[in-house]
């Protein structure tokens, strides 16, 4: 193939030690920010302590080890045998925030009871992922383009959400009274105006690195304010032991229901990043070989994700920053991939890790996700632009965008329904989705 001329290692080479490092290093900078981010944004719209906040990041990146050596080694059926790296995803956030809200007593939220609904959710619905890897070819006639990016333009919209309460320093400054003070807007559009300027910048490794740049100049700041304290870090201990089922595991249907409609999006997403994936590595797109990688990839996207809810850390996929970073570096060898999986795994072994990323303020962070949640509902447009923009279509996206931005911005109006249907609904995404389902099924309009 004539994208295979562009790489310096191919999917089977093994490049020198030395370039693999290299390569590693720059994988585990795009995507580092983006695995550790969905657990402080959930931790602190849960009003999580700073302890359980830091075990989550650690398992965050100890379970995308795992998962993304998984996906590169391929066992059995499991697997896509490319440079797939994966890591927590954004598209769940919403319905696991909901989730959790179930474990709300006396108007406060029990760490442990929140966690086990919000775990027990997650790997129920992580089947719906692995049953579409097996019947791939039928999915992708219900899950449409169209369908697909109203999906990932209402979860980018509805993240918004949360990215702004961040911006404004999120819940611990509602509590003391200094939500959307100058001080904590002031640092948020800092960050923001920082991660803009890297990546405008025509060389390559400051735009790779923009978010994290962005952070860390956000953190100094931060700790000259005074917002920091690393004495903190102190009780941190000297390893994380992963325990499975830490939390336990508590069933809420509705809440399945929700995350199981992400799960089937994320699916169609994968299948999407799979086959970007193995253009640019210079393998086939069509025929037995690919479809194989696709079902391969897919599968274990729900299987890891299923992994990740045993070891108490949220949904997993495919990132598909990482096909850019094939296509900037030349190497799409899936060895690569054994040593960023192993390189995570280590820093999720070490609390304070996990503990030291707690400690950035939330208005820093909402710098940052604020950005990267618009560039989640631009892809979604993106993605919608792909598809022939007909009376049906608009017709398609309007109902579904009303529909999942009303449950989205007045959650009241369910107030009067069962409670099974408003815990099903309560989730703009998951409201909007169905709709998009529904709506691209049975209208019907001759051109």
């Amino acid at each position: 193939m004539e994208k295979s001329k562009e790489l310096i290692y191919g999917l089977n080479d093994r490049p020198p030690l030395q370039e693999t490092l290299f390569a590693a290093v720059q994988h585990l900078l795009a995507i580092f920010v983006a695995i550790i981010t969905p657990p402080l944004i959930i931790s602190s719209a849960l009003k999580f302590d700073l302890e359980t906040t830091g075990f989550l990041v650690s398992m965050s990146l100890f379970v995308s080890g795992i998962a993304t050596f998984i996906q590169c080694r391929r066992f059995g059926p499991v697997g896509a045998g490319l440079l797939c790296i994966q890591g927590t995803s954004f598209s769940f956030i919403s319905p696991i925030i909901g989730a959790g809200m179930l474990g709300m007593v006396n108007g406060k939220v029990n760490v442990e009871q929140a966690l086990a609904y919000i775990f027990g959710a997650c790997m129920v619905a992580a089947v719906v992922e692995m049953v579409v890897s097996r019947i791939l070819p039928y999915m992708r006639k219900i899950v449409t383009p169209l369908v697909s990016g109203i999906v990932v333009t209402l979860i980018g919209m509805c993240l918004v959400k949360a990215g702004i309460n961040s911006c404004g320093g999120g819940q611990s400054a509602m509590d003391g009274g200094t939500f959307g003070s100058m001080q904590n807007l002031g640092l948020a559009l800092l960050v923001l105006i920082f991660i803009i300027f890297f990546n405008r910048s025509n060389n390559r490794f400051l735009r790779m690195a923009s978010i994290v740049l962005g952070l860390i100049i956000g953190c100094v700041v931060a700790y000259f304010m005074g917002m920091i304290d690393f004495s903190q870090l102190n009780g941190a201990g000297s390893i994380n032991v992963p325990v499975p089922f830490k939390y336990g595991l508590n069933f809420d249907v509705g809440s399945i229901i929700g995350l199981g409609l992400i799960y089937l999006v994320t699916a169609v997403e994968a299948y999407g990043d799979i086959t970007a994936n193995s253009l640019i590595s210079g393998e086939p797109v069509d025929g037995p070989v690919f479809m194989k990688r696709a079902q391969g990839g897919i599968l274990a996207d729900g299987f890891n994700s299923f992994l990740a809810a045993v070891f108490n850390s949220f949904p997993n996929s495919i990132f598909a920053q990482n096909n850019g970073m094939i296509q900037l570096t030349g190497v799409a060898s899936r060895y690569v991939g054994y040593f960023i999986a192993g390189a995570l795994v280590l820093l999720g072994l070490f609390p304070v890790v996990g503990q030291f990323f707690s400690l950035i303020p939330d208005c820093v962070l909402g710098g940052a996700t604020l950005l990267m949640f618009g560039t989640v509902a631009a892809a979604g447009i993106r993605i919608i632009a792909s598809h022939d923009i007909n009376r049906k279509a608009v017709l398609v996206m309007a109902i579904s965008f009303a529909i999942g931005l009303s449950v989205e911005m007045v959650p009241d109006i369910l107030s009067q329904m069962p409670e099974v249907i408003r815990n099903i609904f309560s989730s703009g995404i998951t409201a909007g989705g169905l709709t998009a389902i529904l709506a691209n099924a049975f209208i019907r309009i001759k051109e």
